[in-house]
């Protein structure tokens, strides 16, 4: 198999891992940093770490989240930016908004809407109230809406008064649990039979909004597999996963502080909850959110304008970029970009090359699910490629490959060349907690 070979000389960055052996190593989760390191009550919550810490600190006026509005389809790109201390603003009003509901700890809170910024509010709003949220994608029809919300409980909907009479309004009895509907594109505090204006309660709050005292063990992330097998899982996740995705966006995505990055993922999938929303917060840097659907032309121009640095996609959406044709591509330039990282489904070895001839870098495939919480196995700016390979286990990541006995027990495969099935040592900190 062809490799793709670095060098030293072939970084712009020196990569936060270089050095693979040593560091896997020396690394223990217990060592790992404490980002929520000065929350009031010794906690550890999500949001303190991804949103209030820099909301107080040498970030707060850093652009937390660039969001490329829908309307700029056709030319220029429309931006509109919200700072760390903003967005912290704004969702410290979320949490009293749910407060003022009786909303509380342990409750779930579900999101149905686009990539606009009033998602971003509910989600670290609620986290920092100590409830559970669930991001639904916002292109499921009536029937996967109604089956995810109920059985995860539903408490909170927060949607668009479009996506509500659609699909919600005709099953909303069927979930006798779901309490609140927010609407967000509304001026009313009525929005319509049995729902709320988000923007008004939104308004009428305080920003003073102590956080809930959480440990590292409450639940935080309700994710649904995506039901291709049978009925979809709840997956729970809990706040002391935010450690992993804080490691994991230094040493699988590179993330430093001035990186302009851009996950493409929707964060009604775990990628984009995990890797879209919170391990770039964490890291403190600018993310772009664009609000449109895909096009070729147009994430081409956003890749160019906005000078991204890092970019988090998709073997679907590569395929379409590859079926425009390298004429597109070559329209642009991307000086400032260093990093490509694609998660979803394998990444065929000539993604991996398109990747290099096109765009002047190769694609670096890696490996996780929606149990894991976070990324498992990767291939990272440092190390050579092998193109069609997911690459290697990340440090505090031990992975095998086994044949499981008819008695349930395993076998180590250290054989070159043996197919198995791929198994993980428990221990990581975002290992789901089970199924709902």
């Amino acid at each position: 198999m062809t490799v793709i070979h670095k060098r030293p000389d072939d970084w712009r960055v020196t990569p936060n891992f270089t050095d693979y052996e040593g560091t896997r190593a020396r690394f223990a989760w217990q060592d790992a940093p404490d980002v929520c390191e000065g929350m009031d009550g010794g906690g550890c919550n999500i949001a303190f770490a991804a949103l209030d810490r820099h909301a107080h600190g040498a970030a707060a006026t850093r652009t937390a989240l660039r969001f490329i509005s829908a309307a700029g389809r056709d030319g220029g790109v429309q931006t509109r930016d919200l700072s760390y201390a903003e967005l912290a603003g704004w969702a410290h009003r979320f949490t009293n908004v749910l407060r003022a509901l009786g909303v509380g700890k342990g409750d779930r809170v579900f999101t149905l809407t686009s990539r606009c910024p009033e998602l971003y509010v509910a989600i670290l709003g609620s986290l920092r109230n100590g409830s559970v949220v669930s991001p639904l994608f916002s292109a499921f029809g009536p029937e996967p809406i109604a089956t995810r919300l109920t059985l995860g409980d539903a408490n909170v909907l927060v949607t668009t008064k479009a996506l509500y009479r659609k699909k919600v309004a005709t099953i909303r009895d069927r979930v006798p649990s779901l309490r609140h509907v927010l609407i967000i594109d509304d001026d009313a505090d009525d929005a319509g039979a049995g729902t709320l204006g988000f923007w008004p309660r939104l308004d009428a709050a305080s920003p003073e909004a102590p956080i809930e005292v959480t440990t590292a063990e409450d639940p935080a992330l309700l994710h649904f597999t995506s039901g291709t097998t049978g009925t979809p899982k709840g997956a729970l996740h809990v706040h002391g996963a935010v450690t992993m995705h804080y490691v994991t966006g230094r040493y699988a995505l590179d993330l430093h502080p001035d990186d302009i990055y851009w996950c493409t993922a929707d964060p009604g999938w775990v990628t984009g909850m995990s890797y879209g929303v919170i391990a770039p917060l964490l890291h403190g840097v600018t993310s772009i959110v664009d609000e449109a659907d895909f096009d070729a032309e147009r994430w081409y121009r956003i890749l160019e304008s906005q000078g991204v640095t890092i970019w988090y996609t998709a073997p679907t959406a590569i395929r379409m970029l590859i079926k425009a044709g390298p004429e597109l591509a070559a329209r642009f330039r991307f000086p400032k970009l260093r990093f490509i990282a694609s998660v979803g489904e394998p990444l065929n070895a000539e993604a991996v090359w398109w990747g290099q001839r096109v765009l002047g870098l190769p694609i670096h495939d890696n490996w996780w699910q929606t149990e894991t919480g976070g990324i498992m196995i990767a291939n990272t700016p440092a190390f050579d490629i092998k193109p069609g390979s997911m690459g290697r286990p990340l440090p505090g990541v031990e992975a095998y490959i086994v044949h499981r006995r008819d008695d349930g027990t395993l076998d180590v495969v250290t054989e070159p060349g043996v197919d198995g099935e791929l198994a993980l040592k428990p221990g990581w900190p975002s290992m789901f907690r089970g199924y709902l």
